[in-house]
């Protein structure tokens, strides 16, 4: 129960106080550590408890050297059983109770409860980054930021409360216990703190800047070794092992330099302060003897001094690596904010309602669309100023060569980017006034690249309606013909037909069973608006007209756009919109089209009579 009392202390999933989180190395510390701020004003009493608890101890061994000096042997515990009781009270009750009640707030309340917070706070945030955040990056080196980020910061929190107060309290208590058995003896210990803290105060930037050098080679290294192990088919196919190797290799070598720097600068402060500590264990040593030597302090004082030195020393010791990985992971929170609290580009405005689709029309009101704001006014934008009317349950295909804007049309549709001017209207609803995943639940796509989550075949398919009954979810899998190859599937786990994992991205299927899947999922979703791009390029041409017979019932008074290279795909529908250079070159139906002798015509020809052979 008092464990389960800790653990529970911090919500893990509370949300975060702010729209995004501060990109300052201070203010994103505050972020997280005002949110669990009962937690750390907790830790830092018990600290400061404990702290004067373990100090104490000292004292009370002068004292009872003092003692045994003054009472006969005979007498000793009857003459000094109050004293002697409180002693060991404090060293038996209280300071298991005050150390016992630190290491839960440590261990059962800030390390598993804070880290996750913040992990958590981060991953909802970053997903909210636009599509091009993740094509920028390395996946690998995001989520080992996100992981990172979390236990890196809660470890330079909890190591600094407690390096406050280890160097707070012994400090002053040495200081005030010396005082009282003879000012002079505060001397060396006030020499050695000045000294100390100028040494700190010259290691400490520059091991914090070659941390955040070391960290950086670090995310480096892992999104180079990640990106290879995503990639690894192709690494294959195209037999360059080695040249991933020294892609590694060269990476490695940096993270290791790095390392090396700002393992030069630990060596260094080590060396430094240990050399201070021998100074400090023998000046005060040798004051005090002297001291005793001329009758101005007692044996007690002698052992309060040694012993306190002595532990000062080896604190000092601890301290240095203390700071030194509050440092190196404040250097990890820095390398890695500048990756988690980057602005979001594409925003739900503050007052944005959930999208109401009853007729599924589009509108493309002269809407103009360039890549990121760095090209602007450099070259022709992609879309300069594109207007489409798509009726309530029309069927359009898209066609024209690559980078005519097909796909970059279906991004706008989806908001996976923001116009640059325009508006894009669905049944006379602004997609920029409405909220984005509102907008996405009335989309159903399936792409010619289908990825797959690396979870079982019920959960992909469930990701289109999670919702769904089982006999839903069984008559999408026949629609889309997948039925013939799901209860065959088995995983390294022996899980088999709906319960296999796929692997990632979907690579222990083909292309043809991943896109099969893709269509079983869209076809649960079941969503008035429908994109279609080269659907069924990775499926045979037996199974494909198969599923061209479900794809006529999953089209039934649903707005359809269709992006199609395979021009034979798309001659059925309403209307065909040929793009060029983000401009509509031409617009019919096939047969209108093909009267018309211009570049659908060409592309048909080119098709039908240079490669698939139909008259």
């Amino acid at each position: 129960m008092l464990f389960r009392y800790f653990e529970r202390i911090i919500d893990i999933f509370r949300d975060a106080p702010g729209t995004e989180p501060p990109d300052k190395v201070f203010p994103f510390y505050f972020y997280y550590l005002r949110q669990v701020w009962p937690s750390f004003a907790a830790l830092l009493l018990v600290g400061l408890i404990a702290s004067l608890i373990e100090v104490s101890l000292f004292s009370f061994l002068s004292q009872i050297i003092d003692l045994t000096k003054e009472t006969p042997t005979g007498s000793f515990f009857s003459a000094h059983a109050g004293e002697l009781i409180w002693m060991a009270v404090v060293a038996m009750v209280l300071r298991p109770v005050f150390f016992g009640l630190n290491d839960l707030l440590v261990h059962q309340t800030l390390t598993p409860g804070m880290t996750s917070m913040v992990r958590w706070q981060n991953h909802k945030y970053v997903l909210k980054q636009s599509l091009n955040f993740f094509q920028s990056d390395f996946a690998g080196r995001i989520a080992q930021r996100i992981m990172q980020t979390g236990s890196s910061l809660r470890d330079s929190a909890v190591q600094t409360v407690d390096a406050i107060w280890h160097v707070a309290i012994y400090a002053a208590s040495a200081l005030f216990l010396f005082a009282e058995a003879d000012w002079r003896l505060m001397i060396p210990l006030l020499i050695w703190i000045i000294l100390y803290g100028l040494c700190l105060r010259y290691f400490v930037p520059r091991v914090k800047q070659r941390s955040v050098e070391s960290s950086e080679a670090r995310s480096k290294l892992m999104g180079y070794i990640v990106d290879g192990y995503t990639n690894i088919s192709t690494l294959k196919l195209f037999a360059h092992s080695d040249l991933e190797q020294q892609y590694a290799r060269e990476a490695i070598t940096e993270q290791t330099h790095k390392t090396q720097l700002a393992g030069r600068l630990l060596t260094g402060m080590a060396f430094t302060i240990t050399t201070l500590n021998g100074l400090l264990i023998v000046s005060t040593t040798g004051l005090a003897l002297w001291l005793w030597t001329q009758s101005l302090i007692t044996v007690g004082a002698i052992a309060l001094a040694t012993g306190l030195v002595i532990r000062i020393v080896n604190m000092s010791g601890w301290i240095m690596w203390v700071v030194n990985g509050i440092f190196e992971n404040i250097g990890t929170v820095q390398d890695g904010l500048h990756t988690i609290a980057r602005p979001l580009t594409v925003t739900d405005k503050q007052q944005a309602k959930p999208l109401k689709v009853d007729h599924g029309a589009i509108h493309f009101d002269h809407v103009q669309f360039n890549y990121g704001k760095e090209h602007a006014g450099k070259g022709a934008p992609v879309l300069p100023n594109l207007d489409l009317a798509i009726r309530s349950g029309e069927k359009i295909g898209l066609i024209g060569p690559s980078g005519a804007g097909k796909s970059t049309l279906v991004n706008l549709l989806l908001r996976l980017y923001d116009i640059d001017g325009g508006r894009i209207l669905i049944d006379e609803q602004n997609i920029a006034d409405v909220t984005q995943e509102s907008l996405r639940a009335q989309i159903g796509m399936i792409t010619q690249d289908t990825s797959l989550l690396h979870r079982s075949i019920r959960d992909n398919l469930l990701y289109g309606r999670p919702g769904a009954t089982e006999e839903e979810l069984l008559l999408a899998i026949r629609q889309a013909r997948a039925d013939e190859f799901i209860p065959q599937l088995y995983d390294s786990l022996g899980r088999t037909g709906l319960d296999a994992h796929v692997g990632e991205r979907g690579v222990k299927l083909s292309g043809g069973q991943r896109q099969r899947i893709a269509i079983a999922r869209v076809l649960l979703k079941n969503a008035p608006i429908l994109i279609l791009d080269e659907a069924t390029s990775a499926l045979d041409s037996e199974v494909e007209a198969a599923i061209q017979e479900s794809f006529e019932d999953l089209m039934q008074g649903k707005t359809v756009i269709a992006i199609a290279h395979r021009l034979s795909t798309i001659v059925k529908m309403d209307r065909l919109i040929v793009l060029e250079k983000g401009q509509i070159v031409e617009s019919g139906s096939h047969s209108e089209l093909l009267q018309h002798n211009g570049l659908y015509a060409r592309l048909w020809q080119h098709q039908t009579g240079g490669f698939v052979g139909v008259d």
